[in-house]
């Protein structure tokens, strides 16, 4: 019995922990704050601000080497504020985040008054310079606008490198679920996640489950780069 009982053991952890690990994956912000001599600041409150959180700010405090990092974000437009007593408050707006994108947001904070804030506005576009990912997104109003079936399978079609097996013009097939793969890989590796968690079986990443992409405020293809929350080595929608 006692053997009997590890077995399910193992079995109930080699199905539930890579769906708990996938859950993980978002966006996130990163950066370094310094002063006007360039000298690094540990102990900045940064605060991570947008109507697509939950719990609408999310904080972070900067390490001894300046650095901080807000991860598991949402997508949506965010505002980052930059606070420490003795020093102006910097607040950098517009900052667009989805998918698994990671935003390198620095800050140079200046000794002033404490009521003093300095808004950045219209500067460089954010690039993403520390992600390997190779992905696409469609955000919910280009979904809304193509004549396709209304399930995840269905925008596959639309994503060049990905190959789905069996088509569905227009949704006549009713909901229905597929596999799909990237770059000529096996047809069954791809996933289906959402909100981070995966909705396929451990055996392929195929998923019974046909949600309505009307729901979705994006869908984010991720078709390489070594995802290490994927339990396969296929892309993930």
């Amino acid at each position: 019995m006692r053997a009997m009982a590890q077995l399910v053991m193992v079995h109930i952890l080699l199905v539930f922990v890579p769906a708990v690990a996938s859950a993980q994956a978002g966006a996130a912000l990163t950066g370094i704050v310094t002063d006007s001599s360039g000298a690094v600041l540990p102990g900045v409150t940064v605060e991570a601000r947008s109507p697509a959180l939950i719990e609408q700010v999310r904080s972070a405090v900067t390490d001894e080497t300046g650095r901080y990092r807000i991860v598991d974000l949402r997508p949506g437009t965010y505002s980052v504020t930059f606070t420490l007593p003795g020093f102006t408050t910097v607040s950098r707006e517009g900052i667009e985040l989805s998918g698994a994108f990671i935003a390198n947001v620095n800050a140079e904070l200046r000794v002033g008054g404490l009521q003093e804030t300095v808004s950045v506005t219209g500067e460089t576009p954010i690039v993403d310079t520390q992600n390997t990912k190779t992905q696409e997104t469609l955000q919910n109003d280009v979904i809304g606008s193509i004549p396709t079936g209304r399930q995840y399978y269905s925008l596959t079609t639309l994503v060049p490198a990905l190959n789905v097996q069996g088509n569905d013009v227009g949704g006549i097939q009713g909901p229905i679920f597929s596999v799909f793969q990237a770059h000529g890989g096996r047809r069954n590796e791809g996933q289906v996640h959402v909100e981070g968690l995966s909705m396929g079986y451990q055996g392929m990443g195929v998923s019974f489950y046909v949600p309505d992409v009307g729901n979705a405020q994006e869908v984010n293809f991720t078709l390489s780069g070594g995802m290490g929350e994927a339990t396969t080595g296929g892309p993930v929608m």
